[in-house]
C-alpha cells in the first residue's frame, strides 16, 4: 500500500509540475513513507526546488494520528489591531496525557501577500497551528502559509481554456459549475473552501444565489490567482476553514 501511495503521489507531482530532480522525488518519497501526505488531497506544494507542506496537509495528519485537541489564542501584547498585526499562540495536546507543543505566529502587511492583506489576524492564527503541529509531529518542512511574497510554482495550462473545448453548452461556453470544478481539480485546491471563498466574494449566504455574472468573475479571479501566487491563495482560503480543533 505505501508502495502503491508513493507512485501515485510521484505521477501526480510530475503531472503538475513536470519533471522534478531525483532530490525531490527522493523527499516526496520519504514524506509519503512517513507522514502519509498525499500530493493529489493538497498537503504538500513543491515552490523554488523546494517541498513545503500546507495547513490542509498537517491538519489532515493530526486527524490521522488522532490529535486530541488545538487550542488558540492571541498573544495581546504582540497584537496591533489598528496597524493589523496579529500574534497568535497554539498549542497541540497529541494525547490527554499532556503531551504539549506550542507554535506562534504572526502576521501584518509587511510579510503577507498584497492579495490577502485584510486577512492577517486569520493568517496569523494558521501560522501559529501550522508551527505547532510540525513541532509536535517532528516535520522539518516550512509550512507554505508562512512565505512571503516571492514565492511562486510551476503553473500547468488555464483550466478555463481547456474547460472550453469539453462538456460544453450552446456555443461553447461550459456551465459555470463545470469549469469551477476543473480549475479546482486542476490546481489542486479544496471544494469545500472554495466554495465559502466564493460565496463570499460573490456577496451571498450561498453560492447558487450568486448571478451568472459573479460567479464568472469569481471564476476568473480564482484562476488569475493560482496562476500568478498560489501560495497566497492557499492561505486566503485556509482563512475559511473551520476553527482548528482536532479531538480524538
Amino acid at each position: 500500500m505505501k508502495s502503491k501511495g508513493r507512485m501515485r503521489n510521484k505521477a501526480v507531482a510530475q503531472r503538475i509540475w513536470g519533471e522534478l530532480p531525483r532530490i525531490a522525488l527522493s523527499t516526496l518519497a520519504e514524506l509519503t513513507e512517513r507522514y502519509s501526505f498525499s500530493v493529489s488531497f493538497g498537503d504538500l506544494l513543491f515552490l523554488n526546488e523546494t517541498w513545503y507542506v500546507t495547513h490542509t496537509g498537517l491538519v489532515r495528519l493530526a486527524s490521522r494520528r488522532h490529535c486530541f485537541s488545538i487550542r488558540v489564542q492571541p498573544v495581546h501584547r504582540f497584537c496591533e489591531p489598528n496597524s493589523r498585526r496579529w500574534a497568535f499562540k497554539a498549542t497541540v495536546y497529541r494525547s490527554c496525557s499532556g503531551d504539549r507543543f506550542v507554535g506562534y505566529g504572526d502576521a501584518d502587511p509587511s510579510n503577507v501577500s498584497p492579495l490577502v492583506r485584510g486577512a492577517e489576524m486569520r493568517v496569523a492564527e494558521t501560522r501559529a497551528v501550522n508551527r505547532a503541529l510540525r513541532k509536535a509531529y517532528g516535520i522539518g518542512l516550512c509550512s507554505v502559509e508562512e512565505l512571503g511574497l516571492e514565492a511562486r510554482s510551476y503553473s500547468p495550462p488555464d483550466p478555463q481554456k481547456a474547460a472550453s473545448t469539453s462538456n460544453g453548452h450552446q456555443n461553447g461556453h461550459t456551465r459555470l459549475r463545470d469549469r469551477l470544478c476543473l480549475l479546482i481539480r486542476q490546481r489542486q485546491l479544496d471544494a469545500n473552501l472554495v466554495k465559502a471563498y466564493a460565496a463570499d466574494s460573490c456577496g451571498t449566504p450561498n453560492l447558487r444565489d450568486a448571478s451568472r455574472e459573479q460567479i464568472e468573475a469569481f471564476i476568473k479571479n480564482l484562476a488569475d490567482w493560482a496562476t500568478k501566487d498560489r501560495p497566497a491563495l492557499l492561505c486566503k482560503l485556509n482563512s475559511y476553514a473551520v476553527p482548528h480543533e482536532v479531538s480524538s
